[in-house]
Formats: C-alpha cells, sequence, structure tokens
C-alpha cells in the first residue's frame, strides 16, 4: 500500500510488525522506545482517549514540555481519529486560552508544569494531567491498550496554530496526509534511511518536531528528541548519539559558533544538516567547523517542505543564500502585485503549488481565500528566481518600513549586513520618525573580540545597498531575543518598559542618544557576555 495514502497510526502498525525490536523514540535522557513498544504505549493512549469519551473528529490540546511522552500522545491522538491541536507549552491563560477556544478542544494533555496554566486557561475543558518529563505516565499505564480509527490521507490529524505575529494566531488544518508527505520529502533531502539516528531540540508544540517523527517514521529511522536547544551541550548530544543527521534553523549554527572548539566537533555519524536561513556568510565557517554539507531547505506550516538546494548544487550555492530549487512534487511561480510571472531575477512575492498543503485556516474563510488565491498557495514571502529556477529569499511582504516614500525590505538590509565579517548575527527593525514617517534600527551581535563601530558597518550598507536603506539607529548586543524555535523574536526587540534609545546609536547625528546612559559607548560583546 502507498503510505501517502495511510493514516499515521496504520504507519505505525506497519512499522511496528516490520521492525518491532529497533529503536523509534529516544529522549535525551537515554529513555528508548522501540516500534513495537512505541505501537503499544500508542493504542494505550488511544485508551484513554476512550476513557474520556473522545470521538473521532474531537480536538484534544498538547500542552507539554518535550518528553518521550509527547510524540507518543499525538500518534495516539490521532489515529483515534481525533484531533491533536500543540499549544506553546510557554503561553499564559490568555493566550492559551485563545487556542484552546478557537479550536473547540474538548481535552487538555498537559504535566506538572504546564498544568498551572493550562488549568486556567481551560476553564470547562477537560484537563488531564501528566508528571513532567514522563515517557510512560502512570495515567497511561493504567489504561487498556484501544484499536486505531480508520483513517485515511484526507483525515484531518492536527490543528496547528502560527505564530501570530501580525495578528491572532490561525489554526492550520493539517490531514494526516500532509504529514505523511511531510516525512516522505524530508526523509529523501536528509538522506534518512532505515535505522538512522535523526536529532530534534526544538518544542514539539512547533511543527519541525512533529515532521522529523513523520520523516523517522515513514523511514523507519530513530529518532532523538532532548528537551531543548541548549547551544553548549548542543553538538556533544549529537556525537554521543551518533547522530546522522538533524535539521535545524539559521539562529541555532550562529549560537552553536559562539560555544569553544571541543572534540564533539568532530561527530564521526554526522553525514548532512538540513538548515533553514543558514547565514550566507557564515555557511563555509559552519561546515568547516563541523565537517558536514549544511543544506539550506524552505517550508511553512501551511505548505510543509518545498524548496531546498541539491547536492549537485550544494558547492555552488553555499554563502549565495540561494533556498534551492523546488522539490519534484512542487511547482512555483515568482509574481507581481497583479499576479503576473516576473522575469528572472526581479523580485516577487513566492508562491507554490503541490500536493500536501494544508485544508486551510480553521474558521477562517477570509483568509484561507487569501492564501490560496488564483488556485496557488501565496506565501507572503518576497523571492528572486534566476533562470535555473533556483530561489533566492528577499524577505516578507510585512517586514518592510517606509521611509521618506520609499519601502525597505527588512531581510535585504539583513543580508547585506550579515555578509560583514564581523556581524555574527542582526536584525532590523523600525522606529517613528515625524519627518519621514519611519527610521530603520539594527540591531547587531558581533563576532566575538570585534569592536562595534555604527558607523563603519553603515559605510559598508552604503556600498552594497541604496542609502536610503541603511538604518540611522544602531544597538549593538551580546544576544538577540528567539522564539522557542530558535527563530528572531522581533516583536521582543525593544523590551517593555525601556526606551528606544537606550543604547542606541543615532548614524545622522554621530553620537549616542540621551538616554543611553554612561555605558552606552562600551557593548558586550559574545566574549564579554
Amino acid at each position: 500500500m502507498n503510505p501517502l495514502t495511510m493514516g499515521l497510526g496504520e504507519l505505525l502498525d506497519a512499522k511496528a510488525a516490520e521492525r518491532p525490536r529497533e529503536p523509534f523514540l529516544s529522549f535525551g535522557d537515554g529513555s528508548t522506545l522501540t516500534y513495537a513498544e512505541s505501537g503499544e504505549r500508542v493504542a494505550r493512549m488511544r485508551g484513554l482517549l476512550k476513557v474520556h469519551d473522545i470521538a473521532p473528529g474531537d480536538r484534544v490540546a498538547l500542552m507539554l514540555k518535550n518528553s518521550l511522552f509527547y510524540p507518543v500522545a499525538w500518534l495516539g491522538i490521532v489515529s483515534a481519529g481525533a484531533v491533536a491541536v500543540p499549544v506553546n507549552s510557554r503561553l499564559g491563560p490568555d493566550d492559551a486560552g485563545y487556542v484552546l477556544s478557537h479550536s473547540g478542544s474538548r481535552l487538555v494533555i498537559c504535566d506538572s508544569a504546564t498544568a498551572p496554566v493550562a488549568r486556567l486557561a481551560a476553564e470547562k475543558i477537560s484537563v488531564v494531567e501528566v508528571g513532567t518529563g514522563e515517557h510512560y505516565p502512570t495515567i497511561i499505564a493504567s489504561s487498556a491498550p484501544a484499536p486505531r480509527t480508520p483513517t485515511t490521507g484526507r483525515t484531518l490529524a492536527n490543528v496547528q496554530y502560527t505564530s501570530g505575529t501580525t495578528g491572532f494566531p490561525k489554526g492550520c488544518m493539517l490531514s494526516h496526509g500532509y504529514w505523511q508527505r511531510m516525512g516522505q520529502v524530508a526523509a529523501a533531502f536528509l538522506g534518512l534511511r532505515a535505522g538512522d539516528r535523526i536529532l530534534t531540540a526544538q518544542p514539539f508544540s512547533y511543527i519541525d518536531p512533529l515532521w522529523n517523527v513523520a520523516a523517522a517514521l515513514y523511514a523507519g529511522a530513530h529518532l532523538v528528541a532532548l528537551d531543548g536547544f541548549h547551544p553548549s551541550t548542543f553538538m556533544r548530544a549529537v556525537a554521543e548519539w551518533k547522530v546522522n543527521v538533524f535539521y535545524c534553523v539559521g539562529t541555532m549554527p550562529t549560537l552553536l559558533l559562539k560555544q569553544p572548539e571541543s572534540s564533539w566537533d568532530g561527530a564521526q555519524s554526522l553525514r548532512r544538516v538540513g538548515c533553514s536561513a543558514i547565514p550566507p556568510n557564515l555557511h563555509r565557517t559552519i561546515e568547516k567547523r563541523w565537517g558536514v554539507p549544511w543544506f539550506e531547505l524552505f517550508g511553512m506550516t501551511e505548505t510543509g517542505v518545498n524548496i531546498g538546494v541539491s547536492p549537485e548544487d550544494q558547492e555552488e550555492l553555499v554563502g549565495t543564500g540561494s533556498i534551492g530549487t523546488a522539490f519534484p512534487h512542487c511547482e512555483v511561480a515568482v509574481v507581481d502585485a497583479e499576479g503576473k510571472d516576473v522575469s528572472p531575477g526581479e523580485m516577487g512575492e513566492l508562491r507554490l503549488r503541490c500536493p500536501g498543503l494544508m485544508d486551510g485556516y480553521l474558521n477562517d474563510p477570509d483568509a484561507t481565500a487569501r492564501f490560496f488565491r488564483d488556485g496557488w498557495a501565496n506565501t507572503g514571502d518576497l523571492v528572486t528566481m534566476d533562470q535555473r529556477g533556483r530561489v533566492y529569499f528577499r524577505g516578507r511582504h510585512k517586514e518592510f518600513f517606509r521611509r521618506g516614500g520609499e519601502n525597505v525590505s527588512q531581510a535585504e538590509v539583513e543580508f547585506a549586513l550579515r555578509s560583514h565579517e564581523d556581524v555574527l548575527d542582526c536584525a532590523v527593525g523600525t522606529v517613528p520618525d515625524d519627518v519621514l514617517g519611519e527610521e530603520g534600527k539594527a540591531y547587531v551581535v558581533l563576532v566575538e573580540g570585534r569592536t562595534p563601530d555604527p558607523q563603519h558597518l553603515g559605510a559598508f550598507l552604503a556600498s552594497r545597498i541604496a542609502s536610503f536603506k541603511v538604518p540611522r539607529y544602531w544597538e549593538f548586543r551580546s544576544d538577540l531575543p528567539r522564539t522557542p524555535s530558535e527563530r528572531i523574536a522581533k516583536h521582543c526587540l525593544e523590551p517593555t518598559g525601556r526606551s528606544w534609545r537606550d543604547k542606541t546609536f543615532d548614524a545622522r547625528e554621530g553620537r549616542w542618544l540621551e538616554g543611553a546612559g554612561d555605558d552606552a559607548a562600551h557593548v558586550t560583546t559574545p566574549a564579554e557576555g
């Protein structure tokens, strides 16, 4: 049978019969479940849902920190024909309550760390609490196994909420077929084979660890999950677990590069790394330090994984910022504001058309129609594409500021700034201006030991991009705020209660602004922080 037409529970049962004694899931504390043991615990999870009268189609929220239990619970929910609703374990009662209410969740599975917030957010929704970190909770162990509910690739598996950076989070409706396609494409891209070990360190409430589960399941591989991403111990875990492949996002290697070189860097089993938004100016440094190729990969919650750098193009594209070419199952186009194709090299919006997309946004037909207008998935990402179909990310529609009538792409400025040898990482935000409307502000993390020099960096940018795009304001930091998935949290760049002028250099006036404090000219670098 074609795995893409199966439900995830059916695929797990098939793999458990094929590879019963082979490891499927491990946690960083050393606990491991074989494929057969995973199947048995998933069946008991279905039994727990039956006790709580969860029927096919019902929504079950997972508000848990990472543990071996999380993927078991997820597979138990979806193989019961119910719908999983992952909830970020760091949310408060209000934002968690919105997700629970909007999704129509009937049950919340939480752990002892998240239970206080979950109970406040749930109101009249039933709550089941398990111990933090438990991989075989007593409440699950005591449940009688229940058979899986027949599902197909079209059966809804998840309501996966986006980050909500431009409004309330949207609930992406993801089917079993979506996850199967993700597993198939990601396993092929990563070169994942039966018996290989793949590692994940991001929170399971995000999409990346879940598609890692799907990829491991599809390939018959062994997934190792950590309790979180810890730069100081991450590569040690890769080496000790003899990991063959892993996936991360671009801020993670930047943080790893800050760590002292060690014997763990030469993890002999590691073959390949997939990464989204690899810093172009650090790409060769990253590959040299860890001795394996790092392949760029692009995808969205709404669309799965769609574009990546092929082995044939890898060497040529290292450091160029290219996200690669469309995967065989996917068609791409780059269009202008009127939906017309642009010429090669001209910037436009990225469109995708392929199987395995989301079914739409839950309870939001207008947003669904906008996303799928003209028969394409309209990503909102701005790219260029060369004549060979290689795509280059240039920013997002909403990540612009308007300076004196000129639109400036934050991503374009960030891309140029990251190419400077002194810059380890950066982000560009905006500051209101009475005359020009908005001015750009650059937040910069320097390479260890480098001296902050905003005027030099401004001159460097002016030699690469239009002068009106160069940020007026500059702030140097030892790190940037991150989301739990290790992306830069731009909405947190200016902490509440602190003036944007604090520690800010005004390049136009050539001075640190009032309110910056006496120590404004002294900037903490990674070596000092």
